[in-house]
């Protein structure tokens, strides 16, 4: 789609939400999202991603759609995932002004109306910033914390942690991100990647309305893991000062043995320090294969070039997206 036709159609707001089995709480999300956004006085459109979902949320949104020509359905062919998902609004909306948001209402639409003034103010990018976590666990909450403690010491790109796909950005902004050509994609760092103007709106964060979290904690690993290894080579060249501080050791440990050779004769080698070594050394090396595994994992990911995501159906948008 070129530009002069993006600004042919364009409205002044796009909200987009992608969507897995949301059946049981989708009614009350429409009703507060467009209660917030007739607010705004803003032209607006609601892009829903359908991601595959097993429950009846296509029928709904389908509904909705009849109801509100301002409700644009995007149906994925298969569950793809959320950051597909959120790839394939980001690229079909038309908004000079985007909102990604959650279908569970953890996410306050009510917020968006701050963000949309922030936008005017001229920020490209607007974080929504979780003051708090309610209805998350201990355990998580600590575990988010140090996640993003780690992800912003090793990677260039920094973004205010406690921080999801709630957002505000531009067109320019947005456009930016639909030209990045990587198809693993950790989108919120990659949102923040182009960089523009970008301020902050904290908010408490509230439990979830209806239906169970999409991201148990194996789902959870594997996001933290994309984000890292996406954006930074430093876990790779860890491991040669790793190596490096090993044989540095290991010689230091020789002279030492032949210093105590020299002085006090013949030792009997302990069986329990020698199976130290050689576990400890086996598992350095299988560490960094691991390592190693992932970047190569997602090298083989990239050359094969497969779609971050296979449409199946639109309704209400007339542009299609590779």
């Amino acid at each position: 789609m070129s530009a002069c036709e993006r600004a042919a159609v364009a409205v002044e707001l796009s909200l987009v939400v992608p969507m897995f089995d949301e059946a049981q709480g989708l009614d009350a999300f429409m009703t507060r999202v467009t209660g917030v956004l007739d607010a705004t006085g803003m032209d607006y459109e609601i892009v829903c991603v359908n991601d595959g979902s097993r429950d009846d949320t296509l029928a709904r949104l389908r509904e909705h759609r009849r109801r509100d020509a301002r409700v644009k359905v995007v149906n994925l062919s298969r569950n793809f995932g959320q950051e597909p998902a959120l790839c394939a609004g980001l690229a079909l909306c038309r908004g000079r002004a985007v909102v990604p948001i959650d279908a569970d209402l953890q996410d306050p639409p009510e917020l968006i109306p701050q963000l949309i003034e922030k936008w005017r103010e001229g920020f490209d990018v607007v974080y929504a910033v979780r003051r708090s976590r309610a209805g998350e666990g201990v355990l998580k909450r600590a575990t988010s914390s140090v996640f993003w403690r780690i992800h912003n010491a090793l990677i260039a790109v920094s973004i205010p942690a406690n921080t999801g796909i709630f957002r505000l950005m531009s067109r320019r902004a947005v456009d930016a991100l639909n030209a990045l050509p990587e198809k693993q994609r950790f989108m919120k760092t990659l949102m923040s990647f182009a960089g523009f103007p970008a301020a902050e709106v904290a908010f408490e964060r509230a439990p979830r309305t209806a239906g169970a979290t999409k991201w148990p904690w194996g789902k959870m690993w594997t996001a933290a893991l994309d984000g890292i290894t996406a954006f930074s080579t430093l876990p790779l060249r860890v491991w040669s000062y790793v190596g490096l501080a090993v044989s540095v050791s290991a010689f230091a440990y020789a002279v030492f043995l032949v210093v105590s050779k020299l002085a006090y004769g013949g030792q009997v080698p302990g069986y329990a320090s020698l199976m130290v070594v050689v576990l400890f050394l086996g598992g350095v090396q299988l560490i960094t294969l691991g390592v190693l595994g992932e970047y190569l994992g997602r090298i083989f990911h990239e050359v094969k070039a497969r779609p971050t995501y296979i449409i199946e159906s639109t309704e209400g948008l007339d542009e299609s997206v590779d």
